[in-house]
């Protein structure tokens, strides 16, 4: 689904984890991180234990410079990974976080 369909359900008052997910990836994916930042931390407020919202949100502030939140977002992305049994998720997103540690990372 595009991002104007997305955006028009959103204005018709849709709004729920998958939209909000949907929006974020899909701006993420354009390079447009600023738009997709809110709309991934928009779906992790509607369920904190969502492991693939928080590595996408990780993943767009990584893109986007902001090296220190992309940081917690893994760190709090891998609790809620393992507190919900979601092992490969946190193993992926621990890989990520490391890698920001790296010169040039």
């Amino acid at each position: 689904m595009d991002i104007l369909a997305l955006e028009a359900m959103r204005a018709r008052g849709q709004d729920n984890l998958l939209l909000r997910l949907g929006l974020g990836g899909e701006y993420a994916r354009l390079g447009e991180y600023d738009k997709a930042i809110p709309h991934l931390q928009a779906a992790i407020a509607f369920d904190p234990q969502h492991a693939a919202a928080w590595k996408l949100l990780a993943k767009t502030l990584a893109a986007s410079g902001r090296l220190e939140e992309a940081r917690r977002a893994y760190e709090d992305g891998i609790r809620a990974a393992l507190a919900g049994g979601h092992i490969q998720a946190a193993r992926e997103m621990t890989v990520f976080r490391k890698r920001l540690d790296k010169p040039g990372g």
